[in-house]
């Protein structure tokens, strides 16, 4: 693996974390990453593809309205903290940084930001049409919203994302492993119904849910949601996702 660090996505102010492969590379993989931006979980997570065989992008979407990695993991930590004050005082500081994501133009321009990263991949030596889409919680939202928007993602890894709106859902044309934790129930109550939505737009879906894990337990930094065996299992059902898709 090779990590060349952050580089610009679109000659400009579009920046992302790329990492290489030893050689070759067996496809190539948007990963978006969570409500904290490009933390150094992220990274991490890009760099354990990249060992994989894998050339990684990820975008950071969120710096240009205000939450850089430095941010991002600030909040993270006054938000997971063991003291109840310290969480509750960090509340109006969240909803002041998170706010400008949740204007309804930022919704067009992440997904804009993240077909440039797919342009950025597809021009990469080696890729030769296969790339992916993952990403986690706000990450993995965005993944479904990607896979409706490019046709050019050939499969899709969306973790404990909310679900595409609407006609978006008719408009993905790849495989989706859709993986959660049963202790997430404002996500996890609506899979039944993304399920018959994805069958009926001849979607291929699957919905892996992990009985004694919640929100964002893949996130190892995170030792309030961190589940290790769930993740661990994820993480192989995941590689085996792409190689079936993307090899």
């Amino acid at each position: 693996m090779i990590s060349l660090g952050t580089v610009p996505l679109d000659g400009s102010t579009l920046l992302g974390y790329r990492a290489d492969p030893v050689g070759e590379p067996r496809g190539a993989i948007v990963l978006i990453h969570e409500i904290w931006g490009l933390v150094e979980h992220i990274t991490d997570v890009a760099d354990r593809y990249a060992a994989e065989g894998y050339l990684v992008i990820a975008p950071d979407i969120l710096s240009g309205v205000g939450v850089d990695p430095e941010v991002g993991a600030e909040l993270q930590r006054l938000v997971f903290s063991a003291d109840e004050k310290t969480r509750t005082d960090a509340q109006p500081l969240m909803r002041e940084k998170m706010a400008p994501s949740h204007a309804p133009e930022y919704a067009a321009y992440a997904v804009a930001a993240l077909k440039v990263a797919v342009d950025y991949l597809d021009a990469q030596p080696g890729v030769n049409g296969r790339i992916a889409v993952t990403g986690f919680c706000f990450g993995g939202g965005y993944s479904f919203a990607l896979a409706a928007a490019d046709p050019r993602v050939t499969a899709a890894i969306p973790f404990y994302g909310s679900a595409p709106e609407g006609t978006a859902i008719a408009a993905i044309s790849c495989p989706v492993l859709a993986i959660y934790g049963r202790n997430d129930p404002r996500i996890v109550d609506g899979v039944p119904a993304l399920t018959e939505a994805m069958l009926d737009a001849g979607v291929p879906f699957e919905a892996k849910i992990y009985d004694d894990a919640g929100h964002a337990f893949f996130n190892d930094t995170n030792t309030t949601t961190y589940v290790p065996d769930a993740a661990a299992d994820a993480w192989r059902r995941s590689l085996a996702f792409l190689a079936t898709n993307l090899d």
